[in-house]
């Protein structure tokens, strides 16, 4: 886990920092007096969400990320906001992408309080097949602003999530499955918000190769490495198949998913370490839960429920 905080009136050590922290970038001021710049930056792994308070008009102009860039305006605007084919200004409320990460930008900041959350573009690797079989590029964004209010809406509740309740519990970021898992819960939440170039519906060869000697190995593979920060990609990739064809694969003689099966198998993991702790050793539910990769324990608690019929927390008593 990585944290940083900033706070300065001075413009030029304001764009020091802001090029340090993001890429090379020119900012200025039309404000009169000097203003203030307020940041905080909690990170982890590929993952970086940041916090900003400028208290003053700052104009920007940032060379290429190379990450991926979301924006959520919490109050002010963001005005003029500029990249090759796209100019738009965004208000409080807005869930956005600034640019693609291979693209410069440029806009102004009018007295906005913002959160910036970063994430590296192969992510959406991890998550999601590329467009064709062939395809040398990485899944890439095809536009700036979620399809649908709902899919903004829940774009903005993981990112809140993931930066409350993962980056900033140390209990958390200990254990490499929360994190591998609350990445790749974000990165597949970012594909589902905006469009893009992933293509989900399986072509004639990945029906071809979805057979159930792909989906044995799928399976043994999961059952094996269970307990490690593994994504759809390695499963597919022990499979020798195509993400699509292992997707298929699943949904046909399984009716499920390649990663819901693995939570499965992971629950079934926790079950087994609750039923075999002591009742009075200090072991909780939260800690087995993210051992195995459930960051969020309401949603553990409910799907633990669902399964066996009784709350995780009476399991771990031995009732």
């Amino acid at each position: 886990m990585h944290t940083l905080t900033f706070d300065s009136d001075d413009l030029d050590r304001t764009e020091d920092f802001l090029s340090r922290a993001y890429a090379k970038m020119r900012i200025g001021s039309s404000t009169p007096d000097a203003g203030r710049a307020r940041i905080s930056r909690n990170g982890l792994g590929p993952v970086t969400v940041d916090e900003i308070d400028l208290d003053f008009d700052m104009s920007y102009a940032v060379t290429p990320l190379n990450r991926i860039c979301l924006c959520v305006v919490h109050e002010g605007t963001i005005r003029d906001h500029v990249y090759q084919g796209v100019e738009d200004s965004f208000g409080p409320g807005d869930v956005v992408s600034f640019a693609p990460p291979t693209l410069s930008y440029a806009g102004r900041v009018c007295r906005a309080r913002y959160n910036v959350t970063l994430l590296e573009p192969a992510l959406l690797d991890q998550v999601a097949a590329t467009a064709a079989p062939a395809a040398t590029g990485p899944v890439r964004l095809t536009g700036h602003r979620p399809h649908s209010p709902a899919a903004a809406e829940q774009l903005r509740q993981t990112i809140t999530y993931v930066r409350d309740h993962v980056l900033t519990e140390p209990a958390m970021t200990e254990q490499p499955l929360v994190v591998s898992t609350a990445a790749q819960h974000l990165a597949a939440t970012v594909l589902n918000a905006f469009p893009n170039t992933a293509l989900t519906d399986p072509t004639p060869a990945d029906r071809r190769d979805g057979h159930p000697d792909a989906l044995r190995r799928a399976l043994a593979y999961i059952d094996d490495h269970a307990d490690r920060a593994i994504t759809v990609a390695d499963i597919a990739a022990a499979s020798h198949v195509t993400v699509r064809a292992l997707q298929y694969a699943f949904r046909r003689h399984l009716d499920t998913t390649p990663l819901a099966h693995l939570r499965q198998v992971r629950l079934s993991h926790a079950h087994r370490e609750l039923r075999a702790a002591a009742p009075d050793g200090g072991t909780t539910v939260t800690e087995v839960a993210a051992r195995w990769g459930f960051f969020h324990p309401g949603r553990f608690a409910a799907l633990y429920r669902e399964v066996y019929r009784r709350p995780p927390g009476r399991t771990l008593l031995g009732d």
